[in-house]
Formats: C-alpha cells, sequence, structure tokens
C-alpha cells in the first residue's frame, strides 16, 4: 500500500477521486433524470420533486457522520468501500426498472444510491480534515471540487448521448461500471489515522455550536448554496423546455456549468489560501450574483452558454472557499460529524431551493426564477459579514 503523505500530491488525486464519484451521481440525477423523466411524460414540477427526493441523503450528512466518527477504529475507508459498494449496487438494480410505470421503486432506488454516496463523501471529507492544515486545505479542497465538476461535465455529456442512442437504462449501467472502478484506488492507499479513540460525539457537537461563529457559519451554510441548486436543477429544464434543444444538445451544453466550476474551484482553492476566506468569498459571490441576473437575457444558445461558464467559474470558486471555511472550524475530534452538519445544512438550502424551482418556473417563468436566485445570495452576504474568523483548528 501506498501512504497518503508519502506520495507527493496523493492526496490531492485521492480526494479529487473520490469527489469524482460524487460528481458522476450528480450528472445522473440532475441531467440524466430529469431528461429522462420528461421522456416519459413527467412533468416538470413533479421531475424536480424526484430530483429533490433522491437527493435528500445529501441533506441527512449529520446522520452518517456521527456513525462514521463513533466506527473510528474503523477508519474513514472502510465506510468510502461500503458506501460506494450500496451505490454501485443501487445503479444496476435501477437500471432494470422502468419509471413510467414503477415511479416509486425507481426513485427509492436512486435515493439508496445516494445514501451510499452519501457515506463516501462525509467519509472522505473526515480524512481530508485529518490530513490537511491551513496551508493546503484550499487547495485539497479544489482538488476535491475539480474532481466532482470534472465528473458532472463528463456525464452531462456523455450519459444524454448514450441515453439517446441506446436508452437510459444503459446509462445507470455505465454509471455503476464508472464508480466500481473509482473504488478500487482506495484499497492501495494505506489510511493511517490519527484517532483511533471514540469520542463523546453528542457533548463535543453541544460544546462547538454553543459558540456563535460556529452557529453564524451554520446559517450561512444553506444561504451560500441556494443559488447552486436553482442553477442546477432548472437549466438543463430550460434547454430543453425553454429554449427547445434536444437532449444531446442539452447535454453538451450542460457540460459548460461543471467544466468552469471545476476552473473556479482549482482557482478559488489557490486564491482563499492566500487572501483569506472572506475576503475571497466576497469577491466569487459577488461577480455570481452579477452572472446569475445577466441569464434573462440567454434567450439563444450561445448566450446561455457564454453566461453559463461565467457563472460556473465564480460559482466553483465560493463552493470551494466556504468548504475551507467549514473545514477551519471544525474539531477534528468530531471532524465527519461537525463537518457533516455543516455540509449537510449547505445541501438543505441546495436541494430545498432546487425541489420547488420547478413550480417557480412555472409560475414566475424562468426569467424571474434567475432574478430570485441572484437576490438569494443577499442573506448570505449580510451573515458573512458578522462572521469572524479565528485560528485554525489544528494549530497550523
Amino acid at each position: 500500500m501506498v501512504g497518503i503523505d508519502k506520495a507527493r500530491g496523493l492526496k490531492y488525486f485521492l480526494f479529487g477521486s473520490l469527489y469524482f464519484s460524487e460528481g458522476l451521481m450528480v450528472a445522473i440525477t440532475t441531467v440524466a433524470t430529469s431528461l429522462y423523466l420528461r421522456e416519459q411524460g413527467v412533468s416538470i414540477p413533479i421531475t424536480t420533486l424526484i430530483v429533490g427526493v433522491v437527493n435528500i441523503p445529501w441533506m441527512l450528512k449529520f446522520v452518517w457522520g456521527p456513525v462514521i466518527d463513533y466506527f473510528i477504529r474503523f477508519g474513514r475507508k472502510t465506510f468510502i468501500i461500503f458506501g460506494g459498494g450500496l451505490t454501485v449496487s443501487c445503479m444496476v438494480l435501477v437500471s432494470f426498472v422502468d419509471p413510467s410505470s414503477s415511479l416509486a421503486p425507481f426513485t427509492l432506488l436512486i435515493f439508496l444510491s445516494h445514501v451510499g454516496i452519501g457515506f463516501v463523501d462525509v467519509s472522505a471529507d473526515a480524512w481530508a480534515i485529518d490530513v490537511s492544515t491551513n496551508k493546503n486545505r484550499g487547495k485539497i479542497n479544489g482538488s476535491m471540487f475539480a474532481g466532482q465538476y470534472a465528473a458532472w461535465a463528463i456525464g452531462a455529456a456523455l450519459f444524454p448521448f448514450i441515453g439517446s442512442q441506446y436508452g437510459y437504462q444503459i446509462v445507470y449501467l455505465v454509471n455503476a461500471l464508472m464508480i466500481l472502478l473509482i473504488l478500487l484506488f482506495p484499497f492501495i492507499v494505506n489510511e493511517t489515522s490519527k484517532r483511533k479513540v471514540k469520542e463523546k460525539i453528542a457533548s463535543l457537537v453541544l460544546k462547538e455550536f454553543k459558540t456563535k461563529t460556529v452557529l453564524l457559519i451554520a446559517l450561512f451554510s444553506p444561504l451560500v448554496f441556494m443559488n447552486e441548486g436553482i442553477m442546477s436543477f432548472i437549466i438543463p429544464i430550460y434547454m430543453r423546455d425553454g429554449l427547445g434543444l434536444s437532449d444531446v444538445q442539452v447535454g453538451f451544453i450542460a457540460m459548460i456549468l461543471p467544466v468552469f466550476l471545476a476552473v473556479g474551484s482549482l482557482f478559488g482553492g489557490i486564491v482563499t489560501d492566500k487572501i483569506g476566506r472572506k475576503s475571497a468569498l466576497y469577491l466569487f459571490i459577488t461577480f455570481n450574483i452579477v452572472g446569475t441576473a445577466s441569464l434573462i437575457f440567454a434567450d439563444s444558445w450561445w448566450k446561455l452558454s457564454i453566461i453559463y461558464g461565467m457563472i460556473g467559474f465564480f460559482m466553483g470558486g465560493h463552493s470551494t472557499v466556504s468548504c475551507a471555511l467549514f473545514m477551519d472550524v471544525t474539531n477534528p475530534r468530531i471532524g465527519a460529524t461537525q463537518y457533516g452538519i455543516f455540509t449537510g445544512i449547505a445541501n438543505v438550502g441546495l436541494n430545498g431551493a432546487g425541489m420547488i424551482t420547478g413550480t417557480l418556473a412555472i409560475s414566475l417563468g424562468f426569467a424571474r426564477t434567475f432574478l430570485y436566485a441572484a437576490w438569494l445570495f443577499g442573506p448570505a452576504l449580510l451573515v458573512l459579514y458578522f462572521i469572524r474568523i479565528k485560528k485554525d483548528r489544528n494549530g497550523t
């Protein structure tokens, strides 16, 4: 086995690859499943509702986190393999279910696949907290999000093409195979955990969440990710139903967002390690407000492509910086639990906003929905102003 601290750059590749599997699940849900359900005649509000429901496990990271911390003696890698195995199994099974006649089982299997990838996500986060410092945390988060968004981009282009040519059932099988191959990598990496003693999780969590900074970050986390929820849910549907593009065209344009998210994540990780968390967040969020509001002018595929890329770059930047901030204030003794709470609440904002996006688009129209998504950054900036960042928890 290879030690994670022995080989230069290994940690970046490891966490980037694990997040790559998460990006595949984002693409399979927000792009492939959305298009598949619309192809089967499912309405826009029901489609976005189902996409939101299957993403609920991302909100429950505060459940998976304590499990992982409680059984710390088994290490983080054990739960990565368990979660990945559950995801792969459910992806294989869902390929045999027809949503037009069995919508509930179809939804349940995708839901369970996200439970599995949720364990992968929380375990990878806790492992990253264990091996990172304030000097490289931004870059580690950049590699993680770059991996996730790169997979989202590949899936956004590849899955609709496969689905339109061979049927969407094959898409789920391809996704299962890709995640299975990724799971082989952690087997050759040696996990050297600094913590083997079971912690008193509940008391430590209560102590942490009594502090003003932690409470403000818990409030900030869902607000800053609401915009991403609306964008990722509504844009593929807007391209299909608003601009009249084919599934293949939707797939290729949809990949623009995650490509620029990946670039923005890497850039954001480098910038925030140099200028700090709050300064970087103010910069990326302000530009993203302008980009999101500009979508009201995206009445053609090329205008949408340009604006979409700009949004992706700045969204990737503030997502990476936000998660680096979450890690900064997380107590390493309960890394999976506390960071899982931060990101779980963030996903409540992301997924919650996404779930109602279809209803907003029907009642307000696409243009007003885009303006609403831009406005949501206002409360996030207000809360960010009051956050006071202290020294890194690891003292480095």
